[in-house]
Protein backbone atom coordinates (compact mmCIF):
# COMPACT_ATOMS: atom_id res chain seq x y z
CA UNK A 1 0.00 0.00 0.00
CA UNK A 2 1.12 3.32 -1.13
CA UNK A 3 0.05 6.64 0.88
CA UNK A 4 0.82 10.37 -0.23
CA UNK A 5 3.47 12.36 1.62
CA UNK A 6 2.28 15.71 1.87
CA UNK A 7 4.07 19.07 2.09
CA UNK A 8 4.06 22.18 4.38
CA UNK A 9 1.53 23.47 2.05
CA UNK A 10 -0.62 19.83 1.83
CA UNK A 11 0.31 19.39 -1.63
CA UNK A 12 1.31 15.62 -2.46
CA UNK A 13 4.79 15.34 -3.49
CA UNK A 14 5.74 11.73 -3.29
CA UNK A 15 4.39 8.10 -1.91
CA UNK A 16 5.24 6.40 0.83
CA UNK A 17 5.12 2.51 1.20
CA UNK A 18 3.27 1.03 3.92
CA UNK A 19 2.24 -2.19 5.25
CA UNK A 20 -0.25 -4.12 3.69
CA UNK A 21 -1.42 -5.63 6.92
CA UNK A 22 -2.51 -2.36 8.47
CA UNK A 23 -3.28 -0.17 5.94
CA UNK A 24 -4.77 -2.55 3.46
CA UNK A 25 -7.11 -4.40 4.81
CA UNK A 26 -10.43 -5.41 4.48
CA UNK A 27 -13.22 -3.49 6.11
CA UNK A 28 -15.69 -5.20 8.46
CA UNK A 29 -18.29 -2.96 9.65
CA UNK A 30 -19.50 -5.02 12.25
CA UNK A 31 -16.06 -5.02 13.94
CA UNK A 32 -15.46 -1.46 13.69
CA UNK A 33 -19.17 -1.15 14.98
CA UNK A 34 -17.62 -3.22 18.04
CA UNK A 35 -14.48 -1.40 19.06
CA UNK A 36 -16.22 1.88 18.76
CA UNK A 37 -19.08 0.95 21.15
CA UNK A 38 -16.70 -0.71 23.30
CA UNK A 39 -14.48 2.34 23.56
CA UNK A 40 -17.14 4.38 24.09
CA UNK A 41 -18.82 2.18 26.81
CA UNK A 42 -15.36 1.53 28.77
CA UNK A 43 -14.84 5.54 28.78
CA UNK A 44 -18.03 5.52 30.97
CA UNK A 45 -17.73 6.25 34.62
CA UNK A 46 -20.90 5.41 36.53
CA UNK A 47 -21.56 8.23 39.01
CA UNK A 48 -25.53 8.39 38.26
CA UNK A 49 -27.50 7.17 41.24
CA UNK A 50 -31.06 7.15 41.70
CA UNK A 51 -33.52 5.95 44.50
CA UNK A 52 -36.00 3.25 45.33
CA UNK A 53 -38.93 3.15 46.72
CA UNK A 54 -37.27 2.69 50.39
CA UNK A 55 -34.96 5.65 50.09
CA UNK A 56 -37.23 7.98 48.57
CA UNK A 57 -38.55 10.85 51.28
CA UNK A 58 -42.06 9.81 51.84
CA UNK A 59 -44.79 9.05 54.50
CA UNK A 60 -45.81 6.07 55.74
CA UNK A 61 -49.72 6.91 55.69
CA UNK A 62 -52.09 5.14 53.67
CA UNK A 63 -53.05 7.42 50.44
CA UNK A 64 -56.91 6.43 50.98
CA UNK A 65 -59.10 3.98 52.33
CA UNK A 66 -58.82 0.61 50.93
CA UNK A 67 -62.42 0.43 49.45
CA UNK A 68 -64.73 2.34 48.08
CA UNK A 69 -63.34 4.93 46.15
CA UNK A 70 -62.91 3.10 42.80
CA UNK A 71 -59.65 3.74 42.73
CA UNK A 72 -56.37 1.35 42.46
CA UNK A 73 -55.26 -0.05 45.51
CA UNK A 74 -52.10 1.88 47.32
CA UNK A 75 -50.67 1.80 50.54
CA UNK A 76 -47.61 4.38 50.18
CA UNK A 77 -46.81 7.14 48.26
CA UNK A 78 -43.28 5.65 47.40
CA UNK A 79 -44.50 3.48 45.05
CA UNK A 80 -42.89 2.76 41.62
CA UNK A 81 -45.98 3.64 40.24
CA UNK A 82 -46.30 7.18 41.53
CA UNK A 83 -44.96 10.19 40.03
CA UNK A 84 -42.07 11.07 42.96
CA UNK A 85 -41.78 7.27 44.05
CA UNK A 86 -38.98 4.97 43.45
CA UNK A 87 -37.40 3.46 40.61
CA UNK A 88 -38.20 -0.04 40.35
CA UNK A 89 -34.51 -0.76 39.03
CA UNK A 90 -32.71 2.37 39.98
CA UNK A 91 -29.00 3.20 38.70
CA UNK A 92 -26.24 2.90 41.01
CA UNK A 93 -22.45 4.40 41.27
CA UNK A 94 -21.30 1.01 41.14
CA UNK A 95 -22.82 0.04 37.65
CA UNK A 96 -19.94 -1.52 35.52
CA UNK A 97 -20.47 -0.64 31.98
CA UNK A 98 -17.02 -2.41 30.75
CA UNK A 99 -17.64 -3.95 27.43
CA UNK A 100 -14.79 -7.09 26.39
CA UNK A 101 -13.10 -7.38 23.40
CA UNK A 102 -10.07 -9.33 22.78
CA UNK A 103 -6.73 -8.27 21.75
CA UNK A 104 -7.11 -9.94 18.40
CA UNK A 105 -9.99 -8.32 17.71
CA UNK A 106 -9.14 -4.42 18.54
CA UNK A 107 -5.85 -4.83 16.21
CA UNK A 108 -8.25 -5.68 13.23
CA UNK A 109 -10.84 -3.62 13.94
CA UNK A 110 -8.22 -0.38 14.43
CA UNK A 111 -5.60 -1.91 10.56
CA UNK A 112 -9.83 -2.06 9.49
CA UNK A 113 -10.09 1.88 9.84
CA UNK A 114 -6.71 3.07 9.39
CA UNK A 115 -7.62 0.93 5.91
CA UNK A 116 -10.48 2.52 4.94
CA UNK A 117 -9.04 5.88 5.73
CA UNK A 118 -6.56 5.43 3.05
CA UNK A 119 -8.53 4.29 0.61
CA UNK A 120 -10.90 7.23 0.93
CA UNK A 121 -7.83 9.64 1.03
CA UNK A 122 -8.49 10.87 4.44
CA UNK A 123 -5.01 9.65 5.61
CA UNK A 124 -1.79 10.98 4.51
CA UNK A 125 2.05 10.65 5.24
CA UNK A 126 3.90 13.92 6.14
CA UNK A 127 8.07 13.86 7.41
CA UNK A 128 7.52 15.39 10.59
CA UNK A 129 5.69 18.35 12.71
CA UNK A 130 7.92 20.68 14.28
CA UNK A 131 7.00 24.39 15.18
CA UNK A 132 10.19 26.92 16.81
CA UNK A 133 7.95 28.18 19.54
CA UNK A 134 4.98 26.71 21.37
CA UNK A 135 2.87 29.15 20.39
CA UNK A 136 -1.13 28.07 19.30
CA UNK A 137 -1.52 30.70 16.27
CA UNK A 138 1.90 28.76 15.17
CA UNK A 139 0.34 25.63 14.86
CA UNK A 140 -3.40 26.83 13.72
CA UNK A 141 -1.56 28.43 10.39
CA UNK A 142 0.33 25.19 9.36
CA UNK A 143 -3.00 23.28 9.55
CA UNK A 144 -4.61 26.40 7.56
CA UNK A 145 -1.25 26.55 5.29
CA UNK A 146 -2.62 22.47 4.41
CA UNK A 147 -6.05 23.01 4.00
CA UNK A 148 -6.98 21.29 7.04
CA UNK A 149 -9.97 22.65 9.26
CA UNK A 150 -10.24 19.06 11.08
CA UNK A 151 -6.97 16.72 11.60
CA UNK A 152 -5.39 13.94 14.03
CA UNK A 153 -2.16 13.78 13.78
CA UNK A 154 0.03 11.04 14.87
CA UNK A 155 3.60 11.59 15.67
CA UNK A 156 6.60 9.41 16.42
CA UNK A 157 7.42 12.07 18.82
CA UNK A 158 5.80 14.76 20.38
CA UNK A 159 8.07 18.21 22.27
CA UNK A 160 6.84 20.32 24.40
CA UNK A 161 6.38 22.78 21.66
CA UNK A 162 3.84 20.79 19.88
CA UNK A 163 2.07 19.71 22.84
CA UNK A 164 1.71 22.84 24.60
CA UNK A 165 0.63 24.64 20.78
CA UNK A 166 -1.67 21.48 19.88
CA UNK A 167 -3.78 20.82 23.58
CA UNK A 168 -5.73 24.30 23.29
CA UNK A 169 -6.67 23.41 19.34
CA UNK A 170 -10.86 22.55 19.37
CA UNK A 171 -10.67 20.18 15.40
CA UNK A 172 -6.81 19.28 16.13
CA UNK A 173 -5.52 16.19 18.32
CA UNK A 174 -1.83 15.57 18.14
CA UNK A 175 -1.17 11.87 19.85
CA UNK A 176 1.69 9.50 19.35
CA UNK A 177 0.63 5.52 18.33
CA UNK A 178 0.10 4.42 21.68
CA UNK A 179 -2.81 6.78 22.25
CA UNK A 180 -4.44 6.43 18.90
CA UNK A 181 -8.12 5.63 19.75
CA UNK A 182 -11.11 4.46 17.04
CA UNK A 183 -13.35 7.32 17.89
CA UNK A 184 -10.91 10.09 17.28
CA UNK A 185 -9.99 8.19 13.92
CA UNK A 186 -13.19 8.29 12.86
CA UNK A 187 -14.31 11.76 13.92
CA UNK A 188 -11.70 14.02 12.47
CA UNK A 189 -11.69 14.74 8.46
CA UNK A 190 -8.05 14.35 8.51
CA UNK A 191 -5.33 11.94 9.51
CA UNK A 192 -1.36 12.46 9.14
CA UNK A 193 0.90 10.15 10.05
CA UNK A 194 4.35 11.27 10.56
CA UNK A 195 6.86 8.23 8.60
CA UNK A 196 8.30 7.01 12.02
CA UNK A 197 4.82 6.52 13.55
CA UNK A 198 3.99 3.76 10.62
CA UNK A 199 6.32 1.52 12.05
CA UNK A 200 4.85 1.78 15.36
CA UNK A 201 1.23 1.65 14.10
CA UNK A 202 3.08 -1.85 12.17
CA UNK A 203 4.08 -3.44 15.41
CA UNK A 204 0.73 -2.16 17.35
CA UNK A 205 -1.78 -3.55 15.06
CA UNK A 206 -0.57 -6.17 12.26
Amino acid sequence: MQLELLNDQGQATAKVDAPDTVFARDYNEALVHQIVVAYQANARQGTRAQLDRGEVKHSTKKPFRQKGTGRARAGMTSSPLWRGGGRIFPNRPDENFAHKVNKKMYRAGMAAILSQLARDGRLAVVDGIALEAPKTKLLAAKFKAMGFESVMVIADTIDENLHLASRNLANALVVEPRYVDPLSLIFYKKVLVTKAAIEQLKEMFA
